[in-house]
């Protein structure tokens, strides 16, 4: 009976802790726990690249990251703006690819 017990119990504690591990497992549509903090990082370097330089207004300009590839998207007053952006982003370590939605108003 005992015996039973420690089976059950330790058939409970690996249910558990495979629920756990799939849950920092990432999908197609989902980063793991690592690639989102990843992709967190990312974002605000970025973000700060952004900021510095005197071409783009960076509070215009919408930053994401998924899987290393950075998003832009939002309003810049001209072509420059929108090439400088994603130049700057390009920059960015750890950056793989860029998708520059930016429109020029």
């Amino acid at each position: 009976m005992a015996n039973l017990h420690m089976v059950a119990r330790s058939v409970v504690v690996v249910m558990m802790l495979g629920g756990a591990v799939a849950a920092c497992s990432s999908s197609p549509t989902r980063e793991s726990t690592g690639e989102y903090i990843d992709s967190a990082a990312i974002t605000t370097k970025v973000k700060a690249e952004l900021i510095k330089d005197p071409v783009t207004k960076a509070g215009q300009i919408s930053v994401e990251t998924f899987r290393d590839v950075v998003q832009l998207s939002g309003f810049v007053d001209n072509a420059q703006a929108r090439t400088r952006a994603e130049q700057i982003a390009r920059n960015v370590q750890g950056v793989r690819a860029v998708r520059n939605d930016l429109v020029v108003k």
